[in-house]
């Protein structure tokens, strides 16, 4: 269990009233949200609502959207419970099966949903058909929804077609996946820079520690979330990507991608519109507000 953060941690950097941690998950309490039998990876320790919280408050991050791991499937009770106790400020983005019904769409989206999540890594099981998710995306377009596509670097060449004619906004995550060790140049994130000239296409500036080859402030990886931030300032987005689940390399430390955040960021306007103006516009927070401890 993560243990909840004290007021010794060290401070990070002031962020804008109303910054958004727009990508990280919560597993568990596994008693009381069971990991789906199939599930293709189950967390060692648990990382619930609470200690997501405690963190997201200690940032200075008021807003957050959670997503849903696939160790939970789908099973997207554990983000209604953790949005439900903070229903102005924090939002979900679901895993769902292509033929889920209308009314459940609907529900969901009462409940602070605002998107579906598609993965194409390997690791996380069997991969959904891209004809099938972008007739989805006609479905999910009244509620304005959109689509979170999670894939290797090939993805972004491989579903660019279909990308490219999607009903709704595509969100992609982790900066493409790309390997920063290969260079601005190279063929992937030239690829993820043409999706992103599409108007409808987003690209969340997380997971820098994920495209690294070097250990923090990850220097070789800022290039690319500065990039993109430049050059299409008004659908980038930024979250932390806590509790970090199969990470390959050392679990990053939070203030250091808080850090990051800033540094990524050319102007005061830029990290303004990054971590408020953005998200607020894609997930669409109700009046920021306070909040009791949960």
């Amino acid at each position: 269990m993560f243990e909840p953060l004290t007021d010794s941690s060290p401070m990070p950097p002031d962020f804008p009233e109303g910054a958004c941690n727009a990508h990280c998950h919560i597993f568990g309490p596994r008693e009381q949200f069971p990991y789906a039998a199939d599930a293709p990876f189950i967390p060692a320790v648990d990382a619930p609502r609470q200690a997501l919280f405690d963190l997201n408050d200690r940032l200075g991050l008021s807003r957050c959207v959670i997503v849903q791991s696939t160790c939970h499937g789908f099973d997207n009770r554990v983000i209604e419970d953790a949005i439900a106790a903070r229903p102005q400020n924090y939002r979900g983005i679901a895993l769902l099966p292509v033929d889920v019904p209308n009314a459940e769409l609907q529900r969901l989206d009462a409940a602070g949903f605002r998107g579906v999540r598609f993965n194409y890594m390997g690791h996380l099981g069997t991969r959904t058909p891209i004809e099938a998710v972008m007739t989805l995306a006609h479905r999910i377009a009244p509620l304005g929804w959109h689509l979170q596509l999670h894939g290797s670097p090939s993805m972004l060449s491989d579903l660019a077609p279909a990308i490219a004619q999607s009903a709704v906004p595509v969100v992609i995550d982790h900066i493409g996946r790309v390997d920063a060790a290969l260079g601005l140049g190279h063929a992937d994130f030239q690829a993820l820079l043409r999706l992103m000239e599409l108007p409808h296409v987003w690209c969340k500036l997380s997971g820098i520690d994920r495209i690294t080859r070097s250990a923090a402030p990850w220097t070789d990886a800022l290039p690319f979330a500065q990039t993109l931030i430049e050059r299409h300032g008004d659908r980038v987005l930024w979250g932390n990507d806590w509790p970090h689940p199969n990470h390959a390399g050392p679990i990053p430390d939070e203030d250091d991608l808080a850090r990051a955040a800033v540094a990524i960021a050319p102007t005061p306007q830029a990290l303004q519109q990054m971590l408020v103006d953005n998200p607020q516009r894609l997930y669409r927070f109700g009046p920021l507000s306070g909040h009791t401890p949960s």
